[in-house]
């Protein structure tokens, strides 16, 4: 018998009787949204405010417990979280808000998984070449066991084919979920630019972007939380996981899209070649960078299979899906616009991808 949710249990129009409730003039509730120890999952936590924030710095610098998120011990336990990015929530709507942190220990230094700080402070440094970044976040939508949503159990779907951008009940899975979050993502103010059904069934990607700098971090980081959060409403789990099923499926990337001013200016073709070279001689450290394993997770799915490149080579190519770094046909042909680093793995930080990826192109460390 199928593991249900006990979410799915729970009769939702009971809720309705709550959320119309009046509120006390001038409070509203602020969710404080962060990336726990691991790097890849998130925690959030509730407080009412008897004011409505127009900046990040007017709102109040917070605390929680670390010892119960894998960032402390239990006799020094409390980390600071520093608000940084806020988001209209589509959840409680009115004016109530999300609220994006960092996170810090006692001393004031930045937690280890706290790369929002370093990338801040590198994009500050590039500022001037006007980077943008778009990420395609790809995802897997699960049952309570574990399994891919929808799959039989106890054996598999057909092959893929048929089910990349698919129509149909016996193509698509759980499109609600995607159509649920993509609105929210839009009320939030999220730049979320796009979504389709990708190759595996039961598996989904969307687009953010075109964000400057650090913000391609805050915005992905958010659409993350707002699909968990969604998720948990219709009673399954979504998946980051770079390589959720094995065998003959395709993995989970989140394909990061870059440019500068120079590329995108008329012949910008040259400058995009030239980051690309630069890129190649830091293959070792982008692929570190680009999961939170420092590369480990991203061996299950970079393996030249799959519309991968191999993890131990770099290789750069026109419209091909097979190397570490594509350039669009439309860009070779126009001569000027981005390119798509296929690297990073599906549960990367975007911090760290964005980070290392000016590190290389624009500040020449390599």
């Amino acid at each position: 018998m199928l593991e249900e949710s006990p979410n799915s249990k729970l009769n939702k129009e009971i809720l309705s009787r709550y959320t119309t409730l009046e509120l006390p003039e001038g409070q509203i509730i602020a969710t404080y949204v962060w990336i726990d120890g691991t790097g890849e999952n998130l925690r959030c936590k509730d407080r009412t405010l008897n004011f409505i924030p127009s900046n990040p710095k007017d709102l109040p610098i917070w605390n929680y417990d670390g010892s119960s998120t894998y960032q402390a011990l239990g006799e020094n336990s409390d980390v600071y979280l520093y608000p940084c990015a806020i988001y209209r929530d589509p959840f409680r709507r009115g004016n109530h808000i999300l609220v994006l942190c960092e996170t810090y220990k006692y001393d004031g230094t930045p937690m280890k998984t706290n790369n929002r700080k370093s990338c801040s402070e590198v994009a500050e440094k590039c500022k001037n070449e006007e980077p943008w970044f778009g990420i395609e976040q790809e995802y897997t939508l699960l049952d309570m066991d574990g399994r891919p949503l929808g799959w039989p159990k106890g054996g598999f779907p057909a092959p893929q084919g048929p089910y990349y951008c698919g129509v149909g009940a016996d193509k698509v899975i759980a499109r609600d979920v995607v159509d649920a979050h993509y609105r929210a993502c839009l009320y939030a103010g999220i730049k979320i630019c796009g979504t389709n059904a990708e190759v595996m069934p039961a598996q989904w990607e969307f687009q953010v972007g075109p964000c400057v700098g650090v913000s391609i971090g805050d915005d992905l980081w958010m659409a993350r939380f707002l699909l968990h959060r969604i998720a948990e409403d219709f009673g399954i789990v979504c998946t980051m996981d770079p390589k959720p099923q094995v065998g003959d499926w395709n993995g989970a990337g989140a394909h990061t899209n870059v440019s500068t001013k120079a590329t995108r200016a008329e012949g910008g073709i040259e400058a995009i070649k030239v980051a690309i070279e630069k890129l190649s001689k830091n293959h070792d450290e982008h692929i570190r960078a680009y999961d939170p394993h420092g590369g480990k997770d991203n061996e299950r799915r970079l393996t030249g299979r799959h519309e991968t490149s191999s993890i131990h080579e770099f290789k750069s190519g026109v419209a091909n899906r097979g190397a570490s770094i594509r350039i669009p046909r439309g860009v070779s042909d126009e001569g000027k616009g981005y390119f798509e680093d296929r690297r990073p793995s599906s549960n990367c930080d975007p911090y760290a991808v964005a980070e290392r990826i000016l590190r290389t192109i624009c500040l020449n460390e390599y």
